[in-house]
């Protein structure tokens, strides 16, 4: 799908028949992904500003949805967990010799 004008690109979209058989278009957020048909997603609410009529967006990493590899920042969001020596990066970074 494209996007209202000025801005320019293709935003994915996932059309979704939910339990209580409404049918909604959500976002799909960060780049590449894994979801097929009959895939089970978990939605939250908040529509993307520059798709009308998109209201919802998936949540990454959670049921058969894929997360976003080598993510580093804003993992949550993106269903990845964190890094190995992460804790050991922080602590040399705030040490003071």
């Amino acid at each position: 799908m494209s996007p209202k004008k000025p801005n320019s690109a293709v935003r994915h979209i996932a059309k979704i028949q939910l339990v209580s058989n409404y049918r909604i278009t959500a976002r799909i957020p960060g780049i590449g992904y894994i979801c097929s048909k009959y895939n089970r997603v978990l939605i939250h609410g908040g529509r993307a500003n520059d798709l009308p009529g998109v209201g919802y967006s998936l949540i990454r990493g959670v049921y058969d949805f894929s997360p976003v590899i080598f993510k580093k920042h804003r993992r949550s969001i993106y269903g990845t967990s964190r890094p190995d020596n992460y804790t050991n990066f922080i602590r040399r970074s705030l040490r003071t010799n």
